[in-house]
């Protein structure tokens, strides 16, 4: 029985899969850059709930040795790397990478800051599920914000 329900919701997701692209243009190509709902680090992504909600898309450019600086976010926020490498630095001193074109959700209520250790600039897309009025990243000031 489980094998069958296994079968049914495979066929099912191709299915759907093919459904979507019907509702394109067929010479189109699509790409599936990040499905997930966890974090980079495995945090379960949660919506806020707010009558005011608001979605902000930024290209953010970071130069060589330059960082983000300590901060934390309080929404789902969505990445894209246009080009570089980001390094991403937590308080604990682990850090996680991100290559030119790949996709990451960014962590939420941990504080963290995106480093660029490369010579060139770094560009990422960014998407934040927010609410108006509301900040994008909250700065934390009580870590030691020294650049590398």
């Amino acid at each position: 029985m489980q094998v069958k329900i296994s079968i049914l919701s495979f066929l099912f997701l191709i299915i759907l899969g093919l459904s979507v692209k019907a509702q394109y243009n067929s010479e189109l190509k699509i790409e599936t850059i990040l499905k997930t709902n966890t974090t980079s680090i495995g945090q379960k992504i949660k919506y806020p709930s707010s009558t005011k909600d608001e979605v902000t898309m930024l290209k953010i450019t970071i130069p060589p040795g330059k960082t983000t600086g300590w901060h934390q976010h309080d929404i789902p926020v969505f990445a894209y790397v246009l080009q570089g490498t980001l390094t991403v630095e937590f308080e604990d001193g682990k850090t996680l990478k991100f290559s030119e074109n790949s996709s990451f959700s960014e962590v939420i209520h941990t504080v963290h800051r995106g480093i660029n250790l490369e010579k060139n600039d770094l560009v990422l897309l960014a998407i934040y599920l927010g609410v108006k009025g509301k900040p994008l990243s909250i700065k934390n000031n009580t870590l030691i914000t020294t650049e590398k």
